[in-house]
């Protein structure tokens, strides 16, 4: 299953528009936007069975920011945006950007899809992987694979602990294309510099125990990945199937359950090449709506699970109740 592939050529030229919001490359900094207050968090978890597998996501923690349609819909009239939110009861002056990094027990492995903001923004409430992790029953010397859906420092923020790996027995798996974008010697004095500096400080180090993917690529029996490229130069998104029920780990596909669901053409800030990331929005979704297949977004309501239904021109969030019970 192709999910959508573009050039080297695209992704260098198509991203120097993005990068003039550079706020999205410095995310490997971990410092908050001017309009974003960080929320308190404690480990919050859920967990759930795909099958045999033991899924749980982990809420690493989040931030409460101001003006949405600065984030979301940025082609589209504030107005316009605010109609969106507030047709949703939600309010249109504010809102809650969570992060949820997901975790699935094979039996035979343990493996984190990504890792949060870390150490760095622990001070401030967030960075709770780990304790959530602890909270469920893991220790991270019990995590033997680390998948990177891509780079932005929200997701490899929390790869070292201490000046050394939160993870001491893991392997590591990231796309070749994103892996190649950020470790590029040609971000440096560019807007994104501070994302290449969190690459060559997170990931790099670890280089050598990593596996680099690609459309198709299997990471272990039942799990395999997907290229959506678009919100990054080589963002990924991940197929789950065990015992004949699925899961799709769609990382940051979509980063709101109306604005980027409801509305998959609006433009998001933080989308690199923000045409490719609209189709790829249309293309995943098409597919979870079409196979009614549970999703997790990593920036979706926590505990960040749920479905989709065609809508109109775009889709309907359907967060999870009880269908993990039964």
């Amino acid at each position: 299953m192709t999910i959508l592939n573009f050039s080297r050529r695209t992704l260098l030229v198509s991203t120097a528009a993005a990068l003039a919001a550079p706020a999205v490359l410095s995310r490997a900094s971990f410092a908050q936007e001017p309009n974003e207050e960080v929320m308190t968090s404690y480990p919050e978890t859920k967990s759930f069975k795909i099958g045999n597998f033991a899924v749980s996501t982990i809420r690493d923690g989040k931030v409460m920011a101001e003006k949405p349609n600065e984030t979301f819909g940025t082609n589209q009239k504030p107005e316009d945006v605010a109609a969106a939110l507030e047709a949703n009861m939600l309010p249109s002056d504010r809102f809650i950007n969570s992060f949820a990094p997901t975790l699935v027990d094979t039996g035979s492995d343990v493996i984190l899809f990504d890792t949060g903001m870390g150490e760095g923004a622990r001070a401030k409430g967030n960075g709770q992987l780990i304790a959530g992790l602890q909270s469920i029953g893991y220790d991270p010397s019990q995590v033997t694979v680390v998948v990177l859906t891509h780079m932005h420092g929200d997701h490899i923020g929390g790869l070292m602990e201490g000046g050394k790996p939160a993870f001491a027995n893991a392997r590591y798996v990231a796309g070749q294309v994103e892996f190649d974008f950020w470790k590029d010697p040609a971000r440096a004095g560019t807007p994104a510099e501070n994302g290449h500096k969190g690459v060559l400080n997170n990931v790099v180090p670890l280089a050598d125990k990593m596996t680099f993917i690609k459309e198709g690529s299997e990471v272990v029996p039942g799990i395999v990945a997907h290229e959506a490229f678009g919100h990054s130069p080589g963002h990924m998104i991940f197929r789950a199937e065990s015992e004949g029920k699925g899961l799709i780990i769609t990382a940051d596909t979509a980063n709101h359950y109306v604005l980027s669901l409801q509305h998959p053409d609006w433009e998001v800030r933080f989308d690199m090449d923000k045409a490719k990331a609209a189709e790829a929005r249309r293309k995943v979704f098409d597919m979870v709506a079409a196979e009614k297949l549970p999703f997790v977004g990593y920036h979706m309501p926590y505990p960040a699970v749920g479905y989709v239904e065609k809508s109109g021109t775009g889709y309907r969030f359907v967060p999870e109740s009880y269908q993990f019970e039964l």
